[in-house]
């Protein structure tokens, strides 16, 4: 006796059932892979903005230096090139950083007397292991730009000023504790020679952007999220037939 074929009303249930059991994961799998894909586009519309963002300021850091405004804003003059000629004081604070494939070092921060005014001057990098060269003699002329950076966090350790090691460019407390007006100048070009200091200019490979590594790993969960919706359709499918 041949298999009874089902009739027609039944086949329609089975059917039916089936195509209900795909509709939930269809809607989630699909919904979630929509969902990631956005997110990996607006990382990448991010990306574009950064990278916006760093052109410009790569046009200001290196544009042609002024001098030192009156009344500099935080904002409005961060990375301003300046050029400025005075006298680099003898007094000094170490910052503690860390250069990479160099390891610890300490950025030298001076006081610097230029057009009757004092600021902070920030000469350079040096070892840990070596000594502070001696401020240049006479009248120096310094090319760099003008920085507030925002290194203060909740987990840096306060100054320890026994041993004068700082552990962020702090500039309103490092101007108080050298009696300097609240502005820092980071030297990219002076007319003498320090020595064992070196030259630590800004630039912008210090300013994060990882909005690619985020898009990629948007764009990843998104194809494994649509592999394991169709890994879970193939087996709803096996158990249906």
């Amino acid at each position: 006796m041949g298999l009874e074929r089902p009739a027609f009303g039944q086949a329609f249930l089975i059917g039916d059932g089936y195509v209900t059991r795909l509709i939930w994961p269809l809607l989630f799998g699909f919904g979630g892979a929509a969902i990631l894909i956005s997110l990996g586009v607006w990382q990448m519309q991010r990306l574009a903005w950064k990278e916006a963002v760093l052109a410009d300021i790569d046009a200001r850091i290196t544009a042609a230096p002024v001098a030192i405004p009156a009344n500099p804003d935080p904002e409005a003059d961060r990375y301003l090139p300046v050029a400025a000629e005075g006298v680099v004081s003898d007094m000094f604070i170490r910052v503690l950083v860390s250069q990479r494939r160099i390891g610890a070092g300490y950025r030298v921060i001076s006081p610097f007397e230029t057009g009757g005014r004092v600021i902070l001057l920030d000469r350079g990098f040096i070892r840990v292991a070596e000594e502070i060269p001696v401020a240049p003699t006479g009248s120096v002329t310094v090319t760099g730009n003008l920085h507030w950076p925002d290194e203060v966090t909740g987990s840096t350790p306060v100054p320890d000023l026994d041993a004068n090691i700082w552990f962020a460019r702090d500039v309103p407390a490092l101007a108080e504790a050298l009696g300097t007006e609240p502005i820092l100048m980071i030297a990219r070009e002076m007319s003498q020679s320090e020595g064992a200091l070196t030259l630590l200019p800004v630039d912008t490979s210090g300013i994060p952007n990882d909005h690619l590594s985020y898009a990629i790993t948007w764009f990843s969960l998104a194809l494994i999220w649509l592999g394991m919706t169709l890994y879970l359709l193939w087996r709803i499918r096996r158990r249906t037939i």
